[in-house]
């Protein structure tokens, strides 16, 4: 419990966007980077300051001058030694949670050899690599139910594909969700609990103390009752509707009233149940 609120501290910008589940599945997702170059690095760098799960970065070339200009994860000290175990040594640094491997081995050469390899992995980020053998990695990948991310950069432009069958996503985070209050039409037991209370009521500190909902269903009742049983639909009758809200309210301080007019927008809202 404590190493989860660790990280709850660690990633709290993040789990603002897209939550608990979202950083789960992210700590739970194992990747592969084919070549270690600016596109793949930088790449793989966002996903280990997010808090992957573990990484392995599969590079055969060394390290050369031309590097230096370019690649933020090398440096004048690792020019001929491996790529993929100077960025991942580099990488690791970011994050010392994250699992991160690296493998001396050409991407062409395991997916011609060792097609299997592929299988372990969540993701696989393939970089600057020729036609043909996306190709081939795309078939393997889809066969194994792995996704693919295809990247490739030429100066200032580039490109980027996901391939994969299918994504479902299961929890969407929708903008303005509009709770369902059965505000159009209460069930029996919320109608009888709304029944019990009187808008007209003398004493002041009961009548600020009336549940917004309340106020809306009631409100909603008067409406149609002089409306022919619908509901605002213009702007002018919705308009309306919150000035016979407001004009039962009896005091600034009742903010039951003013919470139940900031709330008329889910009267008139599509239910969600039919």
């Amino acid at each position: 419990m404590e190493v989860r609120n660790n990280n709850n501290n660690k990633y709290d910008r993040q789990l603002r966007i897209w939550g608990d589940q979202g950083q789960l599945a992210l700590e739970q997702a194992n990747t592969c980077l084919l070549n270690c170059g600016p596109t793949g690095s930088e790449a793989l760098k966002n996903l280990v300051l997010g808090g992957i799960g573990s990484c392995t970065i599969v590079d055969d070339s060394k390290v050369e001058a031309r590097d230096l200009g370019n690649n933020f994860f090398v440096d004048w000290e690792s020019i001929g030694l491996s790529k993929a175990k100077t960025v991942c040594n580099f990488l690791q640094e970011l994050n010392d949670t994250v699992k991160a491997k690296f493998l001396e081995e050409s991407p062409e050469t395991i997916i011609n050899v060792n097609p299997d390899f592929f299988s372990q992995f969540t993701l696989v980020i393939a970089t600057q690599m020729k036609e043909q053998s996306l190709l081939m990695l795309d078939a393997i990948c889809r066969k194994q139910g792995v996704m693919l991310l295809i990247a490739r950069s030429f100066g200032l432009t580039g490109l980027i594909r996901i391939s994969l069958k299918e994504h479902c996503v299961i929890e969407s985070k929708p903008d303005n969700v509009i709770h369902d209050l059965r505000l159009q039409k209460p069930w029996a037991e919320l109608k009888r609990f709304s029944d019990e209370f009187d808008t007209e009521i003398d004493d002041s500190v009961i009548h600020k103390h009336i549940p917004f909902a309340i106020l809306l269903i009631k409100a909603c009742e008067d409406w149609r009752k002089t409306h022919g049983d619908s509901l605002p639909s213009t702007s002018k009758e919705k308009a309306e509707f919150k000035n016979l809200l407001s004009s039962k309210r009896r005091g600034v301080d009742e903010d039951n009233y003013k919470e139940a007019i900031l709330s008329a927008y889910r009267v008139w809202s599509s239910p969600t149940i039919s």
